[in-house]
């Protein structure tokens, strides 16, 4: 990644509100890797009290994001799907991890992994992603 892409993720962050409102921290912003962790909220969980499905996705999602755009072109999700594995509580710390396995022309496949404060596995998200021709603004 140039300095000139990681410059670019970083203003991508700044200009996600919805990742800045579940109160996301980007931890790692490597190429074709990244770190990000988010802390449960009571707001955050549905009508069981555990963490809604949707926000560990986003999470997932956001980690993805930031991994899959490694150059100077943008990336999107083409797909991804999610498995859960464990519930999480207000209160605990959630950090997903994702990785680059593979990329191809303009496309790419991406894990993520998001475990609790513990260690414990969450959930394990795949994405697809597709490079388009619009450079990074």
């Amino acid at each position: 990644m140039t300095d000139a892409t990681s410059q670019a993720n970083r203003a991508m962050m700044d200009r996600d509100l919805a990742s800045a409102a579940l109160g996301m921290v980007v931890e790692r912003d490597d190429p074709g890797h990244a770190v990000v962790s988010m802390l449960v909220r009571e707001d955050m969980t549905n009508g069981f009290h555990i963490t809604h499905g949707g926000l560990v996705f986003t999470l997932a999602d956001t980690a993805f994001a930031i991994a899959c755009n490694e150059d100077d072109n943008v990336t999107v999700a083409a797909g991804a799907d999610i498995t859960f594995l464990k519930s999480t509580r207000a209160g605990q710390t959630l950090t997903a991890t994702a990785v680059r396995r593979t990329r191809s022309g303009r496309t790419g496949l991406y894990d993520v992994s998001v475990v609790d404060e513990h260690g414990d596995a969450v959930a394990e998200f795949r994405g697809r992603s597709l490079s388009t021709n619009r450079a990074v603004p």
